[in-house]
């Protein structure tokens, strides 16, 4: 296993560590979404470091070459690299008309007096949607330059 698997594992341990410090630190309400954000890296973290020392154990090389070797079998199959094109293309579809529909949401209850941060719930969704139309249509044409030369 690569020792960039190592590295990442030992980031989100210390990425983790400061959301716990954080959540010592502040206590009010911010406490409970820092100690939320340090088990979620602090979870991960761990599995990544016991990964790369349990697949790097000598009797573990064979069956993690056997795994690796079945991984790129998969990953470059041809009707499974059109499934995660064709499910990335409905999620991206999919979430343009989440925000759509949030936009509108938000818009009336800011206007019923609802929720009072409305208006800026309402332009960070449509900077979002903005955002992801450009971004769709940029790797669009790099994807589309990328084959036809």
């Amino acid at each position: 296993m690569k020792k960039n698997n190592l590295s990442w594992g030992i980031g989100y341990l210390l990425v983790g560590a400061i959301f716990l410090f954080l959540g010592f630190q502040f206590i009010d309400r911010l406490s409970s979404i820092f100690f939320g954000l340090a088990g979620a890296f602090i979870g991960p973290g761990i599995m990544m470091v016991y990964r790369y020392f349990y697949w790097n154990r000598p009797e573990n090389a064979e069956r993690y070459a056997m795994r690796m070797e079945q991984e790129q079998i998969e990953m470059h199959d041809e009707l499974k690299t059109k499934l995660r094109d064709r499910s990335g293309r409905y999620a991206y579809l999919l979430g343009m008309c989440v925000i759509s529909i949030s936009i509108i949401v938000f818009t009336f209850l800011d206007a019923l007096e609802i929720v009072h941060l409305g208006k800026w719930i309402t332009l960070f969704l449509g900077a979002y949607l903005v955002f992801q139309l450009i971004a769709g249509w940029v790797i669009y044409r790099q994807l589309l330059k990328k084959y036809e030369s």
